[in-house]
Formats: C-alpha cells, sequence, structure tokens
C-alpha cells in the first residue's frame, strides 16, 4: 500500500503527460510545431513508474517519443511548448524541437532522433559515473525497433562487463514504426535477449505504474550495489501511429481495443480510488489543475519570441 501523496504525484504526472500529448496534438493540426511529433500516448505509466523510482541525481536518456520522459523527470511543460513551438524560451531555446529536448540541470541528458541513438550516450554516462565512483545511475529509455539494432547489443554487452549502473528500459510498444513485434522477433519477450550477457532482466506491465515504479526501485538499488546492469521490458502499447500524420490503420482493433482498457491514466485513477481512498470528485480536481497549467502553458509559448537572426547566428555558427 502506497501513500496517498504519492499516488496523487504519480496520477498528476500521468495525466499531465497525457494532456500534454493531445493538447500539442492539437498545436501541430494548426501549424504550430513543425516537423515530426511522435505522441506518447498509452505509454505515460513507464515514464512516470521509472522516473519516480531514480534519486534526484541521477540521469535518464529520452527518445525521439521522448516528451513523456522529459515531464516525468520533473521539465516545466511550459518551457517544453515553447520548445516545440521553436520559441527561445523553450529548453533549447527553440533549437531542438519535438525530438531533441534535453534539460542537463535535472539529469536529462537529452531525447535523441536516431532509433538507438542514445543507448550508448547512456552507457558513457554510466562509465562516467563508475569512474567518478558516485552513487548514481542511468536510466536508458529505447524502443522494441531499438531493440534490434546492433548498438544494442554492443552497449549491452559493454555495460555487462564493466559493470556499469545502467537500468535499460525498452518500452515496447509492439511497433517499430508499422512493423509490429510478431513479425520482427521470433522471441516477443525482448528482456530474454539480455540473459545471453549476463545481464538480470525481467518484464513488467508497462501500463501499471506501481509495478514499473516497483521493479525500478529494485534494478537501482541492484546498479547502486555494483550488480549492474538491468535491463527491463516495460510492455506497453501506443494509442495511435507513430507520428502525428501516421493513421496506424496497421494496428488490429481489437488489439488496439484491449490495450486501450488497460489506459495507464485509468489503471492510475484506479490506484488513488482504492489505495488512496480519494473520490471522484478529487480527482477531477487534480485533473483540472493539470488542465488550468497546460492552457497557461500554451498561452506562454504562444506569447514568447523566436530568436532573433542575430541571436540564431550567434548560438549555432559562433559569430
Amino acid at each position: 500500500m502506497y501513500e496517498k501523496d504519492f499516488l496523487k504525484q504519480l496520477f498528476h504526472k500521468i495525466y499531465t503527460i497525457r494532456i500534454f500529448e493531445t493538447e500539442c496534438i492539437k498545436l501541430y493540426r494548426q501549424g504550430l510545431i513543425r516537423g515530426y511529433f511522435h505522441p506518447y500516448v498509452g505509454e505515460e505509466a513507464t515514464a512516470v513508474g521509472v522516473c519516480s523510482a531514480l534519486a534526484e541525481d541521477d540521469y535518464i536518456i529520452s527518445t525521439h517519443r521522448g516528451h513523456g520522459h522529459c515531464i516525468a523527470r520533473g521539465a516545466q511543460i511550459d518551457r517544453m511548448v515553447a520548445e516545440l513551438l521553436g520559441k527561445k524560451t523553450g529548453y533549447c531555446s527553440g533549437l531542438g524541437g519535438s525530438m531533441h529536448i534535453a534539460d542537463v540541470q535535472a539529469g536529462n541528458l537529452g531525447a535523441n532522433g536516431i532509433v538507438g541513438g542514445g543507448i550508448p550516450i547512456g552507457v558513457g554516462a554510466a562509465l562516467g559515473i563508475s569512474i567518478r565512483k558516485e552513487k548514481k545511475v542511468v536510466a536508458i529509455f529505447f524502443s522494441d525497433g531499438a531493440a534490434n539494432n546492433g548498438v544494442f547489443a554492443e552497449s549491452l554487452n559493454l555495460a555487462a562487463i564493466w559493470n556499469l549502473p545502467a537500468i535499460f528500459l525498452l518500452e515496447n510498444n509492439h511497433y517499430a514504426v508499422s512493423t509490429p513485434i510478431e513479425q520482427s522477433s521470433r522471441n516477443q519477450n525482448l528482456y530474454e535477449r539480455a540473459t545471453g550477457y549476463g545481464v538480470h532482466a525481467l518484464a513488467v506491465d508497462g501500463n501499471n505504474v506501481i509495478e514499473v515504479f516497483e521493479q525500478t526501485k529494485d534494478a537501482r538499488q541492484m546498479c547502486i550495489k555494483g550488480k549492474g546492469p538491468v535491463l527491463i521490458e516495460a510492455k506497453t502499447y501506443r494509442h495511435g501511429g507513430h507520428h502525428v500524420n501516421d493513421p496506424g490503420a496497421y494496428m488490429p482493433k481489437d488489439r488496439l481495443d484491449y490495450f486501450k482498457s488497460k489506459d495507464p491514466v485509468t489503471i492510475a485513477k484506479k490506484h488513488l480510488k482504492e489505495q488512496g481512498k480519494m473520490s471522484e470528485s478529487e480527482i477531477e480536481k487534480i485533473e483540472k489543475e493539470v488542465e488550468t497549467t497546460m492552457e497557461r502553458a500554451i498561452d506562454f509559448a504562444k506569447e514568447s519570441p523566436e530568436l532573433s537572426f542575430a541571436e540564431f547566428n550567434q548560438m549555432v555558427m559562433g559569430y
């Protein structure tokens, strides 16, 4: 059983990610967000469960589908919306956009537009921790698609032989763009790949924030004690196509309906009611607070200026 305040914190973050994504999809449709936009809708519990189990000075490495990781790690959504809109008040002054948000002060070493590109970066950060003999870990988020890249195997092996404090967080949403997992892997329990490298690995229900939190907390302790790395496969499912312009027609309706019945928001709300003894009206109050905060964040971003030509040249070109 968990305290009411902790459960509220988990639900608040999960719902914040959900509202952030759904509202930013609208901004994209209005032409205010340029480039690609990969929603995290349906996967919120994984990011929140993982980041809630980390210490304040731990690190994360994000992905192209990384808004949820940023928010779960404590990012300010006004600065995130500003970044997506290309404004100078964003985390990267509007230069990173949706796929390259970083907040090093909060331990977020950055998102990466290259599938699997963050995995070796995370291992490098874990090596730095090991050399400095710090009691920290790195949570490396990556997808089922990235697990088929050679860099995954190389990085996992290197982390294993050096006992690095790295938690490999494999977010299995069942699709590498439009390729279903059953067509890309004979063994669909991807966590079992780690056993060949002598790495402790397990699978969790990626839609249940409590389960993700508990297993990540245990994994962190293993890493702190020098028994890392650990691989956690979070089995989840995105609620739409690969990006906003992908209708996801290849996703079987029955499977999508099944996973929507296991919506992370609904499960987190259930924890609040059953363990936290919260009423529907109390939960609605949290939801309204999140929605109001998002409205203000959008206003902030819209009113924020873009970089001037001179500022752009100074930051990008150095003159």
